[in-house]
Protein backbone atom coordinates (compact mmCIF):
# COMPACT_ATOMS: atom_id res chain seq x y z
CA UNK A 1 0.00 0.00 0.00
CA UNK A 2 1.38 3.37 -1.01
CA UNK A 3 1.30 6.33 1.36
CA UNK A 4 -1.14 8.75 -0.20
CA UNK A 5 -0.67 11.01 2.81
CA UNK A 6 3.02 11.25 1.98
CA UNK A 7 2.45 11.85 -1.74
CA UNK A 8 -0.23 14.56 -1.65
CA UNK A 9 0.07 17.43 -2.55
CA UNK A 10 3.44 16.74 -4.20
CA UNK A 11 2.12 14.82 -7.20
CA UNK A 12 -0.74 14.59 -9.66
CA UNK A 13 -3.44 12.04 -8.85
CA UNK A 14 -5.09 9.97 -11.60
CA UNK A 15 -8.02 7.61 -11.14
CA UNK A 16 -8.30 5.62 -14.37
CA UNK A 17 -11.39 3.42 -14.35
CA UNK A 18 -11.70 0.72 -16.98
CA UNK A 19 -15.45 0.59 -17.09
CA UNK A 20 -17.02 -2.87 -16.62
CA UNK A 21 -13.69 -4.70 -17.01
CA UNK A 22 -13.71 -8.15 -15.46
CA UNK A 23 -10.79 -9.40 -13.39
CA UNK A 24 -10.55 -12.65 -15.36
CA UNK A 25 -10.49 -10.76 -18.67
CA UNK A 26 -7.83 -8.33 -17.45
CA UNK A 27 -5.69 -11.17 -16.11
CA UNK A 28 -5.96 -13.24 -19.30
CA UNK A 29 -4.90 -10.24 -21.40
CA UNK A 30 -1.96 -9.55 -19.11
CA UNK A 31 -0.81 -13.17 -19.01
CA UNK A 32 -0.92 -13.35 -22.80
CA UNK A 33 1.31 -10.31 -23.24
CA UNK A 34 -1.48 -8.14 -24.68
CA UNK A 35 -0.87 -5.13 -22.41
CA UNK A 36 2.67 -4.04 -23.24
CA UNK A 37 2.23 -0.50 -21.91
CA UNK A 38 0.40 -1.28 -18.67
CA UNK A 39 2.25 -4.47 -17.77
CA UNK A 40 5.61 -2.87 -16.85
CA UNK A 41 3.87 -0.48 -14.47
CA UNK A 42 1.77 -2.98 -12.51
CA UNK A 43 3.27 -3.81 -9.10
CA UNK A 44 4.89 -7.27 -9.30
CA UNK A 45 3.69 -7.36 -12.90
CA UNK A 46 0.15 -8.39 -12.05
CA UNK A 47 -3.34 -7.15 -11.36
CA UNK A 48 -4.49 -7.25 -7.75
CA UNK A 49 -7.82 -9.00 -7.25
CA UNK A 50 -10.24 -6.74 -5.40
CA UNK A 51 -13.93 -6.35 -4.61
CA UNK A 52 -15.74 -3.23 -5.80
CA UNK A 53 -18.05 -1.26 -3.48
CA UNK A 54 -20.63 -0.86 -6.26
CA UNK A 55 -22.09 -3.15 -8.92
CA UNK A 56 -22.61 -0.41 -11.53
CA UNK A 57 -20.86 2.78 -12.63
CA UNK A 58 -22.74 5.42 -10.66
CA UNK A 59 -22.65 3.61 -7.33
CA UNK A 60 -19.02 2.57 -7.71
CA UNK A 61 -17.77 6.03 -8.64
CA UNK A 62 -19.71 7.73 -5.86
CA UNK A 63 -17.94 5.37 -3.45
CA UNK A 64 -14.54 5.84 -5.10
CA UNK A 65 -14.81 9.61 -4.89
CA UNK A 66 -15.53 9.39 -1.16
CA UNK A 67 -12.39 7.30 -0.67
CA UNK A 68 -13.88 3.80 -0.89
CA UNK A 69 -11.75 2.23 -3.62
CA UNK A 70 -12.03 -1.51 -4.34
CA UNK A 71 -11.08 -3.63 -1.31
CA UNK A 72 -8.47 -6.44 -1.47
CA UNK A 73 -10.25 -9.75 -2.09
CA UNK A 74 -8.91 -11.46 1.00
CA UNK A 75 -9.87 -11.47 4.67
CA UNK A 76 -8.50 -8.82 6.97
CA UNK A 77 -8.67 -5.14 7.77
CA UNK A 78 -7.27 -3.20 4.81
CA UNK A 79 -6.07 0.39 5.03
CA UNK A 80 -7.38 2.78 2.39
CA UNK A 81 -5.46 5.24 0.21
CA UNK A 82 -8.03 8.00 0.76
CA UNK A 83 -10.67 8.48 3.42
CA UNK A 84 -13.20 11.12 4.34
CA UNK A 85 -13.08 11.62 8.08
CA UNK A 86 -15.79 9.96 10.14
CA UNK A 87 -15.88 8.54 13.64
CA UNK A 88 -15.06 4.87 14.01
CA UNK A 89 -13.34 4.35 10.65
CA UNK A 90 -11.46 1.05 10.86
CA UNK A 91 -9.72 1.39 7.50
CA UNK A 92 -7.85 4.65 8.08
CA UNK A 93 -4.13 4.29 8.77
CA UNK A 94 -1.11 6.61 9.10
CA UNK A 95 -0.57 6.26 5.33
CA UNK A 96 -4.15 7.24 4.43
CA UNK A 97 -4.79 10.68 3.00
CA UNK A 98 -7.71 11.80 5.16
CA UNK A 99 -9.89 14.80 4.51
CA UNK A 100 -12.80 16.59 6.13
CA UNK A 101 -14.59 17.31 2.83
CA UNK A 102 -17.30 14.95 1.58
CA UNK A 103 -15.48 14.02 -1.63
CA UNK A 104 -11.95 13.52 -2.87
CA UNK A 105 -12.33 16.11 -5.68
CA UNK A 106 -13.38 18.73 -3.13
CA UNK A 107 -10.52 17.79 -0.81
CA UNK A 108 -7.90 18.04 -3.54
CA UNK A 109 -9.41 21.25 -4.91
CA UNK A 110 -9.01 22.82 -1.47
CA UNK A 111 -5.35 21.82 -1.57
CA UNK A 112 -4.63 23.57 -4.84
CA UNK A 113 -5.45 20.86 -7.39
CA UNK A 114 -7.33 21.43 -10.63
CA UNK A 115 -9.94 18.66 -10.77
CA UNK A 116 -10.78 17.25 -14.21
CA UNK A 117 -13.37 14.64 -15.18
CA UNK A 118 -13.10 12.94 -18.58
CA UNK A 119 -16.11 10.67 -18.78
CA UNK A 120 -16.90 7.77 -21.02
CA UNK A 121 -20.22 6.13 -20.17
CA UNK A 122 -23.61 7.80 -19.85
CA UNK A 123 -23.29 8.71 -16.18
CA UNK A 124 -20.72 11.31 -17.28
CA UNK A 125 -22.37 12.71 -20.41
CA UNK A 126 -24.04 15.74 -18.83
CA UNK A 127 -27.12 15.25 -20.99
CA UNK A 128 -29.44 14.63 -18.03
CA UNK A 129 -29.53 15.69 -14.39
CA UNK A 130 -28.20 12.26 -13.43
CA UNK A 131 -25.57 12.38 -16.17
CA UNK A 132 -24.31 15.63 -14.70
CA UNK A 133 -24.16 14.57 -11.03
CA UNK A 134 -20.67 13.03 -11.05
CA UNK A 135 -19.14 15.64 -13.40
CA UNK A 136 -20.46 18.41 -11.13
CA UNK A 137 -17.98 17.32 -8.46
CA UNK A 138 -15.09 18.62 -10.60
CA UNK A 139 -13.80 22.00 -11.73
CA UNK A 140 -14.21 20.88 -15.32
CA UNK A 141 -15.80 17.94 -17.09
CA UNK A 142 -15.53 16.76 -20.68
CA UNK A 143 -17.66 14.36 -22.71
CA UNK A 144 -18.61 14.04 -26.38
CA UNK A 145 -20.15 11.17 -28.35
CA UNK A 146 -16.63 10.41 -29.59
CA UNK A 147 -15.67 9.72 -25.96
CA UNK A 148 -18.56 7.33 -25.51
CA UNK A 149 -19.21 3.63 -25.72
CA UNK A 150 -20.37 3.61 -29.36
CA UNK A 151 -17.07 4.84 -30.78
CA UNK A 152 -14.46 2.08 -31.25
CA UNK A 153 -11.79 4.79 -31.19
CA UNK A 154 -12.96 6.22 -27.85
CA UNK A 155 -9.79 5.31 -25.94
CA UNK A 156 -7.58 7.33 -28.25
CA UNK A 157 -10.02 10.27 -28.17
CA UNK A 158 -10.19 10.29 -24.38
CA UNK A 159 -6.45 9.95 -23.86
CA UNK A 160 -5.68 12.69 -26.40
CA UNK A 161 -7.93 15.12 -24.54
CA UNK A 162 -6.46 14.13 -21.18
CA UNK A 163 -2.93 14.71 -22.48
CA UNK A 164 -3.92 18.08 -23.90
CA UNK A 165 -5.40 19.29 -20.62
CA UNK A 166 -2.41 17.99 -18.66
CA UNK A 167 -0.17 20.04 -20.93
CA UNK A 168 -2.29 23.18 -20.49
CA UNK A 169 -2.91 23.12 -16.73
CA UNK A 170 -0.19 24.57 -14.50
CA UNK A 171 -1.51 23.42 -11.11
CA UNK A 172 -1.40 19.91 -9.78
CA UNK A 173 -4.21 17.84 -11.32
CA UNK A 174 -6.68 15.30 -10.04
CA UNK A 175 -7.89 13.48 -13.14
CA UNK A 176 -10.76 11.01 -13.29
CA UNK A 177 -10.55 9.21 -16.62
CA UNK A 178 -13.46 6.83 -17.09
CA UNK A 179 -12.59 4.66 -20.10
CA UNK A 180 -15.62 3.78 -22.22
CA UNK A 181 -14.04 1.12 -24.44
CA UNK A 182 -14.38 -1.84 -22.08
CA UNK A 183 -18.07 -1.15 -21.44
CA UNK A 184 -20.63 -2.81 -23.67
CA UNK A 185 -20.88 -2.78 -26.67
CA UNK A 186 -17.49 -4.35 -27.29
CA UNK A 187 -18.25 -6.79 -30.11
CA UNK A 188 -16.97 -4.35 -32.76
CA UNK A 189 -13.44 -4.65 -31.34
CA UNK A 190 -13.38 -8.26 -32.47
CA UNK A 191 -13.70 -8.72 -36.25
CA UNK A 192 -16.69 -10.85 -37.18
CA UNK A 193 -18.20 -10.86 -33.67
CA UNK A 194 -21.90 -10.10 -33.32
CA UNK A 195 -22.21 -10.39 -29.57
CA UNK A 196 -20.27 -9.03 -26.63
CA UNK A 197 -18.18 -11.61 -24.83
CA UNK A 198 -15.11 -11.90 -22.59
CA UNK A 199 -13.08 -12.14 -25.80
CA UNK A 200 -14.48 -8.91 -27.23
CA UNK A 201 -13.96 -7.08 -23.93
CA UNK A 202 -10.37 -8.32 -23.98
CA UNK A 203 -9.96 -6.86 -27.47
CA UNK A 204 -11.38 -3.56 -26.19
CA UNK A 205 -8.82 -3.59 -23.38
CA UNK A 206 -6.06 -3.94 -25.95
CA UNK A 207 -7.30 -0.73 -27.59
CA UNK A 208 -7.05 1.05 -24.23
CA UNK A 209 -3.52 -0.18 -23.64
CA UNK A 210 -2.49 0.95 -27.12
CA UNK A 211 -3.75 4.48 -26.37
CA UNK A 212 -2.11 4.91 -22.96
CA UNK A 213 1.47 5.94 -23.92
CA UNK A 214 0.24 9.44 -24.78
CA UNK A 215 -1.23 9.79 -21.28
CA UNK A 216 1.87 8.43 -19.56
CA UNK A 217 4.13 10.75 -21.53
CA UNK A 218 2.05 13.79 -20.54
CA UNK A 219 2.09 12.76 -16.88
CA UNK A 220 5.84 12.14 -16.84
CA UNK A 221 6.43 15.59 -18.32
CA UNK A 222 4.62 17.16 -15.36
CA UNK A 223 6.45 15.24 -12.65
CA UNK A 224 5.38 12.35 -10.44
CA UNK A 225 1.82 11.05 -10.51
CA UNK A 226 -0.06 8.66 -8.27
CA UNK A 227 -2.11 6.37 -10.52
CA UNK A 228 -4.97 4.12 -9.50
CA UNK A 229 -6.00 1.88 -12.39
CA UNK A 230 -9.02 -0.32 -11.77
CA UNK A 231 -12.42 -1.41 -12.98
CA UNK A 232 -15.47 0.09 -11.36
CA UNK A 233 -17.27 -3.27 -11.63
CA UNK A 234 -17.34 -6.33 -13.85
CA UNK A 235 -20.11 -7.67 -16.06
CA UNK A 236 -21.70 -10.96 -17.06
CA UNK A 237 -21.98 -12.36 -20.57
CA UNK A 238 -24.49 -15.12 -19.84
CA UNK A 239 -22.65 -16.93 -17.05
CA UNK A 240 -25.14 -18.71 -14.79
CA UNK A 241 -27.86 -17.08 -16.87
CA UNK A 242 -26.85 -13.52 -15.95
CA UNK A 243 -26.22 -10.68 -18.37
CA UNK A 244 -24.80 -7.23 -17.62
CA UNK A 245 -24.14 -5.78 -14.18
CA UNK A 246 -25.98 -4.08 -11.29
CA UNK A 247 -26.40 -7.57 -9.91
CA UNK A 248 -24.71 -9.68 -7.23
CA UNK A 249 -22.53 -12.07 -9.22
CA UNK A 250 -18.83 -12.76 -8.48
CA UNK A 251 -17.89 -11.69 -12.00
CA UNK A 252 -19.46 -8.29 -11.30
CA UNK A 253 -18.01 -7.77 -7.83
CA UNK A 254 -14.45 -8.92 -8.60
CA UNK A 255 -12.30 -6.34 -10.36
CA UNK A 256 -8.67 -5.75 -11.38
CA UNK A 257 -6.77 -3.09 -9.43
CA UNK A 258 -3.33 -1.49 -9.40
CA UNK A 259 -1.79 1.54 -7.71
CA UNK A 260 1.66 2.91 -8.48
CA UNK A 261 3.68 6.10 -8.77
CA UNK A 262 4.69 7.16 -12.27
CA UNK A 263 7.92 9.14 -11.88
CA UNK A 264 8.64 12.36 -13.70
CA UNK A 265 10.85 12.50 -16.76
CA UNK A 266 14.55 12.39 -15.95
Amino acid sequence: MLSARGLIPGCDVVLLTLDSLRYDVATAALDSGELPHLAPLLPEGRWEERHTPGSFTYAAHQAFLAGFLPTPARPGRHARLFAAQFAGSASTSPTTFTFEEATLPAALANRGYRTVCLGGVGFFNGQTALGGALPALFHEAHWTPASGVKNPDSARVQVALAARRLTQIKERVFLLLNMAATHTPTHFYLPGARRDSPQSQRAALRSVDAALPVLFEALRARGPALLIVCADHGTCFGEDGYHGHRLAHPLVWTVPYAEFVLPGAA
